[in-house]
């Protein structure tokens, strides 16, 4: 497999510095320190490419280096062993990974390794944003603490996996690749990720019924006087802006903003038509309910009650009454 992983079409440095390797890994790859022996002068090895929103690197440090970060704070790490060990300390444990093992490195995990005079690696480095993402498109429920992995894999966990790493190194050094391509690429890999490997993510769909629909109806009655946003109403139900239309239409017939302008205009009907509801005038509750052309207030009003604002306010009771239009 390690001969199809990022070819010497994509080396940044052969037989170099370590530390220059490391400054180049801290700004591209991942912030890092590394600790070498006094007495030895290895010669490091890095090849890169930048693939839509991951970064694919393979790496050699050409001798024994302790390699430490605090966290990775924004990134994923998804480290395949290539040749040679590495000895792994976190969680209060120790493991030397060897060659087929996988080691994937939450953004919150601290970071401690020690490489082997042999050892090669190839990483993939994932932002958080990405996964995150892929769980809402997917509808799957993400944690409040954000997607967790645990930390040791085999490869042979991952089917398929191997030829999904050739196959996206390979479109990464083509020179007719497409940003389209790669982006369908980085999906799939993190689809991968979260389905194959064990995680915090609960892929069971949320139920898409009455229970589901009704938390949505309560969200938007409680916030009718903010400004809500498709984006909110598909996060509250872990489901894609696509799927949260498709839940509207089962159950209203009509799109999440159509909804919800003619919730808000049920609402400032119910207040100019209340005689207990003190209404100065009626600029001031269309304001209030984020109707900011009041022209076009005034149009939907009278489409959705048959009256302008002004005739249902004249209607209540006078003594409570402040004639406007």
């Amino acid at each position: 497999m390690d001969n199809c992983l990022l070819s010497a079409a994509s080396c940044v440095f052969d037989r170099a510095d370590p530390y220059a390797v490391s400054s180049y890994v801290n700004e591209h790859v991942g912030c890092h320190d590394i600790r070498l022996p006094t007495i030895s002068h290895p010669e490091a090895s890095l090849n890169h490419r930048k693939f839509a929103s991951l970064d694919l690197c393979r790496i050699s440090y050409g001798g024994s280096v302790r390699v430490t970060s605090p966290a990775l704070e924004t990134i994923y790490h998804l480290q395949v062993l290539l040749r040679g060990h590495c000895l792994w300390r976190g969680h209060g444990e120790e493991h030397y990974f060897s060659p087929g093992e996988l080691l994937l490195i939450n953004p919150d995990d601290p970071v401690d390794l020690t490489y082997s005079d042999d050892c090669e690696k190839f990483i993939v480095k994932l932002p958080s944003t990405l996964l995150d993402k892929t769980c809402r498109d997917s509808q799957w429920q993400r944690p409040d603490e954000g997607v967790r992995f645990n930390s040791r894999h085999s490869l042979q966990q991952l089917e398929g996996f191997t030829g999904l790493l050739q196959l996206v190194c390979s479109e990464a050094e083509s020179s007719q690749t497409v940003q389209q391509v790669q982006e369908q690429y980085t999906r799939i890999i993190a689809t991968k990720l979260l389905t194959l490997l064990d995680n915090n993510v609960s892929r069971m769909v949320p139920e898409q019924g009455a229970a589901s629909f009704e938390r949505i109806l309560q969200f938007i009655e409680d916030n009718l006087k903010q400004d809500i946003n498709v984006e909110q109403l598909a996060q509250l139900a872990h489901c894609s802006p696509r799927s949260l239309y498709a839940l509207f239409e089962r159950h209203t017939g009509i799109t999440p903003k159509s909804f919800i302008r003619q919730k808000k205009l049920e609402q400032i009907h119910c207040r100019l038509s209340d005689p207990a509801s003190r209404v100065r005038n009626i600029t001031e509750v269309a304001l209030d309910y984020g109707f900011l052309h009041l022209g076009r207030f005034s149009e939907s009003y009278k489409s959705a009650f048959g009256e302008l604002p002004s005739e249902t306010l004249r209607r209540r009771e006078p003594d409570y009454t402040t004639l406007a239009r």
